[in-house]
């Protein structure tokens, strides 16, 4: 039976100014059956929650989160819009539905040279854009250009900094070229003596056996010049902007010497290492060694997007009239805070293993109203973190209830570039403030999280030690920072000093996010005495003022992997800009990064790494707060829809059982 208090009420209520009149309807009738009855609403089928009859189409019924930001995948890294960019659009490689490696997608082989700096690429000749058009090599060198270029402003453009030349060009960098003989300065020349060797991709081609021969690959791809400067020693690089460049100059007499009298030539989208070897084949270059490369091309950043239309229709191309794809669906129609709906591509290479007919993509943050809809079979699966935690000890037990690890963190990011929080003492007070063990114990399905690498997923890593619950020592900090918290007669605290006026809490109007605001702006005022204000704002909005540190004070902060490795969290600290959201940046974190990559052995990579993690703990431009879990429902008619560690959906997969004895009867075989 479920059971609740007057304080769960509080947190089941319905916000009702949500736009959408089609979902309503369900928000009141849940609250209704809870006040009413009690566990009468959470009535099921034979152990399952709610009704399980499956929809008379062919056709999924999912409700994917806060509204879409946009259909282009190169400029929105969000889960919601992940979902549908998974329906749509396919890149290189795929999630396996149930572990998130790398399988075959438009490529249908790869090869990998001997310290993973370089992959080659083979290309389905039969892969097609959904108005007909083929598809070769040259679209994806133009795809990768386009999520690069300075001008996509993609947030996740940091994930294709491993390519040769690839963050100098998103970072709008030069090139020092000597005009009397034509030579550009080399990186190696301002290196310190005795660094770490080139890469396999920087060295000769063909040196030390680079490629081992494979039964279909007994010898490496056609070699071309562009391969050529591929394999020379990397270019010197220096900002574009001259008073940054300027600042780097006057820091370093050799290379301000040396760079005297020389052209400056702006990194272009060619210079990256990406090439098309011939119309099906890719060779990429990476300026380090990258073991999880391939991995990480499955993200939507490295989906293919038509050169053709978006020259065309520029920001319009993703209009429904205009859209073009490649993936095993295609944009049928969109109402916006309505319905998404996405249909079977017939064009698609493997269009006759994709099951289902339709997706139909329902954006709604607001929880009561999912699972509501949910229960009386309005929809067949619901998007991860759907079930309020009040709920969660009852549908647990459920047979539909989809329950396995995470891979994804919970934080607070905090702005580290506007007082009052560029204090490090004041960052670090807040932190301390926070009696995390009561948040989680109060979650229920979530483990406490250490630093920024979620607990559980990454078998050999050595976590950070978290801080501790130690509200005296936060409220000295605040003091040595110049803002003392008295206690007043009723035991409770005050801090009159601190300026409340230039910090506040930003967060995505999704029910979770605002109890997690409230609990953080509870514990502020029991444990400093300070009143954070609190304000939400739309999912896409929200992760603007996020990505431009358009917020003072505090922001909400969470992160999924995009491939099953520590760096895939690491790299967010990578760059200042993207996903960062915090404008904490430091070189010696990058170096340590940088030297974990070139590390061939696993388990002393994972210490260096794990050392880079401590060292941006220390500096605390984040509040850790929790490492997530799967949780969520799905119809045990639904089949193919996994609850894998990132909670991403390779939908090809996914069909309509209408056979009960070939249903899940319970969370599905993970093997």
């Amino acid at each position: 039976m479920l059971t609740f208090t007057l304080d769960d009420a509080k947190i089941l209520r319905v916000n009702m100014s949500y736009s959408s009149s089609r979902f309503a309807p369900y928000s009141i009738a849940l609250l209704a059956c809870l006040i009413a009855a009690g566990c009468s609403a959470l009535a099921t089928n034979n152990g399952f929650f709610g009704k399980t009859d499956p929809p008379r189409g062919n056709v999924l019924r999912y409700i994917t989160g806060d509204e879409p930001e946009s259909l282009d995948p190169h400029k929105s890294t969000g889960q919601p819009e992940t979902r549908v960019f998974l329906a749509l659009y396919e890149g290189l490689v795929e999630y396996d539905p149930k572990t998130m490696d790398p399988i075959p997608a438009l490529a249908e082989r790869w090869d990998e040279n001997n310290d993973s700096s370089e992959f080659v690429f083979h290309l389905r000749k039969n892969a097609r854009w959904s108005n007909s058009d083929p598809i070769n090599a040259n679209d994806v060198v133009y795809s990768f250009r386009r999520a690069l270029s300075p001008d996509t402003r993609a947030r996740g453009a940091g994930l294709g900094y491993y390519i040769k030349y690839a963050q100098s060009y998103n970072s709008g960098d030069v090139f020092v070229l000597d005009p009397q003989n034509n030579t550009f300065l080399l990186e190696k020349d301002f290196s310190p003596a005795g660094g770490p060797q080139p890469p396999l991709s920087e060295r000769s081609v063909g040196a030390d056996g680079e490629y081992t021969p494979t039964e279909q690959e007994n010898k490496p791809d056609r070699d071309t010049s562009f391969h050529q400067l591929m394999h020379s020693p990397a270019r010197l690089t220096l900002p574009g902007d001259e008073k940054a460049r300027n600042k780097v100059l006057a820091k370093d007499g050799k290379l301000a010497a040396a760079a005297a009298g020389k052209q400056f030539v702006k990194v272009r989208a060619e210079d990256i290492g990406v090439e098309a070897v011939d119309d099906y084949t890719i060779r990429i270059s990476l300026s380090q060694s990258a073991p999880y490369f391939k991995g990480l091309l499955a993200n939507p950043l490295f989906r293919l997007v038509p050169k053709k239309v978006l020259e065309q229709y520029g920001e319009r191309w993703t209009d429904v009239d205009h859209i073009v794809s490649c993936g095993p669906f295609k944009l049928q129609s969109w109402k916006p805070y309505d319905v998404l709906k996405v249909v079977r591509d017939p064009m698609y290479w493997d269009a006759a293993n994709v099951h289902l007919d339709e997706i139909d993509f329902y954006p709604t943050a607001d929880l009561p109203t999912e699972v509501n809809l949910y229960r009386v079979g309005q929809v067949d699966a619901l998007g991860n973190h759907a079930v309020l935690n009040a709920w969660v000890e009852t549908v647990r037990v459920m047979k539909d209830y989809m329950d396995a690890p995470e891979a994804s963190s919970i934080y607070i990011n905090i702005n580290t570039t506007k007082a009052p929080m560029n204090d490090l003492r004041v960052r670090k007070a807040f932190d301390l403030a926070i009696d995390k063990d009561t948040w989680v114990k109060w979650r229920k399905i979530t483990k406490p999280l250490p630093a920024i690498t979620p607990s559980g997923i990454f078998h050999d890593y050595q976590l950070p030690a978290a801080a501790k619950f130690d509200p005296e020592q936060a409220r000295q900090l605040l003091a040595d920072a110049g803002y003392p918290v008295t206690k007043n007669s009723d035991g409770s605290y005050r801090c009159a000093k601190f300026p409340v006026d230039q910090v506040e809490y930003v967060y995505p109007s999704a029910t979770p996010n605002k109890i997690m605001a409230e609990f953080m702006q509870a514990q502020w005022k029991q444990n400093l005495g300070i009143v954070v204000p609190l304000r939400s704002m739309e999912f896409k909005t929200f992760l603007e003022v996020r990505a431009s540190l358009d917020y003072k004070g505090f922001a909400f902060g969470a992160f999924s992997a995009d491939y099953i490795d520590p760096f895939t969290f690491l790299s967010i600290f990578y760059t200042p800009t993207g996903d960062n959201g915090t404008g904490w940046w430091d070189q010696k974190y990058v170096d340590l990064l940088n030297e974990g990559n070139r590390t061939p052995d696993r388990l002393k990579r994972f210490d260096i790494l794990s050392r880079a993690e401590s060292y941006m703990l220390a500096a605390q431009p984040i509040i850790p707060i929790e490492t997530g879990a799967v949780n969520w429902l799905k119809k045990p008619y639904v089949k193919g829809l996994f609850p894998n560690a990132g909670s991403v959906h390779a939908w090809k997969y996914v069909y309509i059982e209408r056979d009960p004895a070939k249903w899940d009867y319970g969370v599905p075989d993970m093997k």
